[in-house]
């Protein structure tokens, strides 16, 4: 196991390094600059189609409200717990500097996907709307493209029993071992029947679930936070000005801290920016190619809310609760750092809100994804292969819940890189499609 370990963190240094970060945000800026800021500045007409969107009518199988649900069901996981919380303990407070530069220009790169998603999308055997990066590389790039729409869903199906299946099980079984003590297989087996219940009804009910599950619990953790931040709120100035400080400055040991250069702060910022929001993963378009739409710029403008509120809200709240409580000097990480900042500024309650939001974020990670990896298995081996991969996802989730963390963490990473890259190739290729949609579409809507 250690020499697998060794080999795959070598990989995993590869395909993170700076030119993997910067392909993500040079893309993510190209993209940004390509649209005219579009998602900036139309980040509250984005709100507006979102509400609008709870009944919308057209093609497709679920209502854009759902779709964009479905996909946060996904991303808002463990990455916007222990994955902020791993990223500022490696790169120290700057890293969440660099997550929100991620975000920002991610959320052009979400645009995108979801417009070029919803496109190119397709209606299978079974009369379900399909779509994803796989799905536009193919309709979109042509038939000396195919190799990078294949490769593209090998890795996804791959990256989910990573970043949506075992990493999510091993960090809830944590989290109720050290908080109640209970077994990491019993953790493990109840989630499995969980999900197992929800994955019957396919996509419609995962968007029904997320469609309720989702709100809640974002609403509810944000809340949490914010009594935290106002409680601090003293502390909030500092707490900001080290944090930028630290993106650009080396931050030296202190307590339980072993210092990080500004690399670490970029590398660690970044990697798990996208780890928590997907911008460039080409996972999310997975979701919104089955709305109800007739339109690929309104969906694309709901799309991109998922990273904002992702990370510039959700991971943000976090993050300022670990700066701002000082826990990062303390010396733990992942999901336990988290709990601790909660737990010094909340007495009592701090802890169990971080284990019971970090159970429920990960349960929807689980069948947000389960979707996405059913999805690129669908591609390659057709509708047959649906039920055999259900059983696997459902199989997978006690096994993820008894693994060792550190090792499921080092390969969602790496699979998360090798994921993005055809998605990312795509992308830039595709451009001049998603700008003339989008110069289109606001028109003629005399937007």
């Amino acid at each position: 196991m250690e020499a697998l370990s060794d080999f795959i963190g070598q990989i995993n240094s590869i395909v993170w390094g700076p030119w993997m970060l910067a392909l993500i945000l040079g893309t993510g800026f190209f993209l940004m600059f390509g649209l005219k800021l579009m998602p900036l500045h139309r980040l509250g007409y984005g709100f507006r189609m979102l509400w609008a969107g709870r009944k919308s009518a057209g093609e497709g199988d679920i209502t854009p409200f759902n779709a964009l649900m479905t996909s946060l069901s996904a991303t808002i996981g463990t990455g916007n717990i222990a994955g902020v919380a791993t990223a500022i303990f490696l790169g120290g407070p700057g890293a969440l500097f660099w997550m929100w530069c991620t975000a920002l220009v991610g959320m052009a790169t979400k645009y995108a996907e979801a417009v070029l998603a919803v496109r190119y999308r397709e209606v299978d055997e079974e009369n379900n709307h399909i779509g994803g990066p796989m799905f536009y590389i193919k309709n979109g790039l042509g038939e000396k493209w195919l190799w990078l729409g294949g490769a593209f869903a090998i890795f996804g199906a791959l990256a989910g029993f990573g970043i949506g299946n075992t990493v999510q099980a091993n960090s809830v079984a944590d989290a109720l071992y050290s908080k109640f003590a209970i077994p990491h297989l019993a953790t493990g087996l109840v989630m499995a029947v969980l999900a197992a219940l929800v994955l019957i009804g396919g996509i419609r009910r995962i968007a029904e679930v997320a469609g309720k599950l989702v709100p809640f619990m974002a609403i509810t953790y944000v809340l949490a936070g914010l009594v935290v931040i106002i409680l601090n709120i003293g502390a909030v100035p500092d707490a900001v000005v080290l944090i930028v400080k630290s993106a650009f400055n080396p931050v030296a040991a202190t307590g339980g801290f072993a210092g990080a250069a500004v690399w670490a702060a970029i590398r660690f910022g970044v990697a798990r920016g996208v780890f928590s929001n997907e911008a460039g993963l080409g996972s999310a378009p997975i979701a919104h190619a089955a709305a109800k739409t007739d339109s690929p710029v309104r969906q694309g403008t709901v799309a991109m809310l998922g990273t904002f509120l992702d990370t510039i809200i959700v991971c943000s709240i976090t993050g300022l609760v670990i700066v701002i409580t000082g826990a990062w000097t303390g010396g733990e990480t992942g999901a336990s750092l988290s709990a601790a900042a909660f737990e010094i500024a909340l007495p009592g309650y701090g802890g169990y809100i971080v284990t019971i939001g970090l159970a429920l974020f990960a349960f929807t990670t689980l069948l947000g994804w389960s979707f996405y990896g059913e999805k690129c298995v669908e591609y390659l081996f057709g509708v047959r292969s649906i039920t055999p991969f259900r059983i696997l996802w459902v199989i997978a989730v006690p096994v993820g819940a008894t693994a060792k963390l550190s090792f499921i963490w080092l390969v969602a990473d790496t699979l998360n890189a090798l994921m993005a890259l055809p998605n990312l190739i795509a992308l830039l290729l595709l451009s001049p499609v998603v700008f003339k949609l989008t110069r289109d579409y606001f028109a003629d809507n005399g937007k």
